[in-house]
């Protein structure tokens, strides 16, 4: 209990507002029952995560590993090869930065040259976030 009366009255010459004075009292005396229970939960977790450390290298996800066949339009910028979504969506940034489409004001849009116009279904810009469900469109 003297431990508490301590910092109440630093936080008195801190702030003085009684009325945020008179309320920390009442909160004080029930914090010390509170801050028991969390320093058994904080023992316990510990031990939950060092049971949880060994970890296997991660995996990538399979079925963006899986090749995949694009379509003929799509072929005209990346090749006809399959390839698996990850490299596709590689090979289609690399045209883009080769050739110089990346709008130059906003860069999250992208401006379409012939080949990507049919690969985007007609529009002139598209954003890179749209561009990647266009592309899975061509994808099979």
């Amino acid at each position: 209990m003297a431990t508490a009366k301590k910092p109440a009255a630093k936080t008195a010459a801190k702030k003085p507002a009684a009325k945020k004075v008179a309320a920390k009292p009442a909160a004080k005396k029930a914090a010390p029952a509170k801050k028991a229970a969390p320093a058994k939960k904080a023992a316990a977790k510990p031990v939950a995560k060092k049971a949880a450390k060994p970890k296997t290298a991660r995996k990538p996800n399979a079925a963006f590993m899986k090749p995949m066949t694009p379509s003929a339009t799509l072929g005209a910028v990346i090749g006809a090869n399959p390839l698996p979504r990850t490299e596709v969506t590689k090979k289609v940034w690399d045209y883009i930065k080769k050739n110089k489409l990346q709008d130059d004001a906003n860069k999250r849009m992208i401006n379409a040259d012939d080949k990507l116009k049919a690969v985007f279904g007609g529009k002139k810009q598209v954003s890179m976030f749209e561009m990647t469900k266009l592309i899975s469109n061509h994808l099979q």
